[in-house]
């Protein structure tokens, strides 16, 4: 799939692995509801540690993706939501390994709390 990235000087440029906007090609989109660092098999958090719930929160996701007929370079547009946004970097590194560039639009979220304690989700647009 091509996706045509959109960046302009007239704002500011990315703070992260995203782009300023996406234009996807058409297609079958695809709205994933939001996955949070649960283990599958057991439905509990995989782990208290930020980055682990971080990377299983992506695995869940592209499980879906997958699940769906896509990929994860079928991303265009991602919404992640921390309870502490002080990790901002490390999520941005994570999601800097797990997304292909280019990178899709992105929004980030400092949320109050998350379902089962959770510290990370991810939510996602996909056009495949």
């Amino acid at each position: 799939m091509a996706k045509q990235i959109i960046f302009t000087d007239s704002a500011p440029a990315a703070v992260g692995p995203y782009s300023q906007a996406v234009v996807a090609p058409s297609g079958k989109t695809v709205y994933l509801s939001g996955q949070i660092g649960l283990e599958p098999s057991t439905g509990e958090l995989v782990s208290e540690n930020f980055e682990a719930q971080v990377r299983q929160s992506f695995a869940n996701l592209e499980a879906v993706i997958k699940a769906a007929g896509g990929e994860m370079s079928n991303i265009v547009r991602l919404g992640l939501f921390l309870t502490d946004l002080s990790k901002f970097a490390s999520a941005n590194a994570i999601m800097a390994e797990l997304v292909p560039q280019p990178f899709p639009a992105r929004s980030t979220i400092g949320v109050s709390s998350l379902p089962k304690g959770a510290q990370f989700e991810v939510e996602a647009i996909i056009v495949i």
